[in-house]
């Protein structure tokens, strides 16, 4: 059987629509469905379905069989799974990209995906994005994907550096119920700054997945000639020259990738490292391949 290749992120990112971006990349590969910790009957009603043999009479709309002469069952936002809350960084480190792809195009990209995904699975689909403080928020609702892929159309430009800390603490508080919440971003934290402010997600009994987004060349550090480096958190200016300094920096940031995964781990906080080269269908795949081993944990 002829498989499918996968798509360059270059190439499928190109395109701006990133409403057909999702639906391409989610319907390219078999996704599965994900389970919900989170089960139980909602005041708000989502939509009517058929009748099928074996469901709960019940749930039967009998004021609109009366109209129809046809059987048709109550669905409610909670027969579905969780409320999913999609955490983005838009911090000026996430503007980075050192081979046609940014950090932050790849995350909205993957962004789109996992609304498209958990829309298309009923949940109830929010956003929140932010760099020093919230930038804008979507409260997590049943058909919110369009609301969410405009919003990730037109980002705002970063105003400040990026700092976990209040905007999650905000998320965390706006998050009325437990469910799933994902954040994507680069971590351009001290690990444990940034541990005790996704520690704040967990604050109502969400499960929370971390998807760390790195371009490839910030762990490579491949550069070559004597230059000047620019933190895009701070803008400061750091002469330095890469042939001697690799192996040092190459340590020190797989130190830091290692401590935040052991810290998150302690904390049962799925993490999962992503590299802006890897194709976006390989990144769900991995995603909801962690994710389903952490739910059976």
């Amino acid at each position: 059987m002829q498989t499918r290749p996968l798509l360059d992120p270059k190439v499928v990112l190109q395109l701006r629509d990133l409403s057909f971006v999702a639906r391409s990349v989610v319907n390219g590969f078999v996704a599965g469905q994900h389970k919900s910790r989170h089960r139980g009957t909602s005041v708000d009603f989502a939509e009517h379905r058929p009748y099928s043999l074996g469901d709960d009479i019940r749930r039967i709309d009998w004021r609109l069989f009366a109209r129809t002469d046809r059987y048709f069952v109550k669905q409610f936002e909670a027969d579905s799974n969780a409320s999913f809350l999609i955490v983005l960084d838009i911090s000026r480190s996430m503007h980075y990209g050192s081979a046609g792809v940014t950090k932050l195009d790849y995350a909205r990209g993957l962004a789109a995906c996992l609304a498209y995904l958990a829309s298309s699975q009923k949940d109830r689909v929010g956003l929140m994005m932010f760099d020093s403080e919230v930038r804008e928020f979507i409260p997590p609702r049943g058909g919110r994907f369009e609301d969410v892929v405009r919003a990730l159309s037109a980002i705002p430009e970063p105003q400040g550096a990026g700092t976990l800390a209040p905007p999650l603490g905000m998320a965390a508080e706006a998050s009325r119920r437990a469910g799933i919440v994902v954040l994507l971003s680069d971590l351009y934290e001290e690990p444990e700054a940034a541990v005790e402010a996704i520690r704040a997600l967990q604050y109502r009994g969400s499960e929370v997945v971390v998807l760390h987004i790195l371009d490839p060349a910030e762990r490579t550090f491949p550069f070559n000639d004597v230059a000047t480096f620019e933190d895009l958190e701070t803008g400061e200016l750091v002469p330095a020259d890469p042939v001697r300094i690799r192996a040092e920096y190459q340590s020190l940031v797989e130190k830091h990738i290692a401590t935040l995964r052991d810290k998150l781990g302690r904390d049962r906080v799925q993490h999962v490292l992503m590299d802006t080269s890897m194709p976006i269908e390989i990144a769900l795949r991995h995603f909801l391949r962690d994710r389903g081993g952490s739910a059976r944990t």
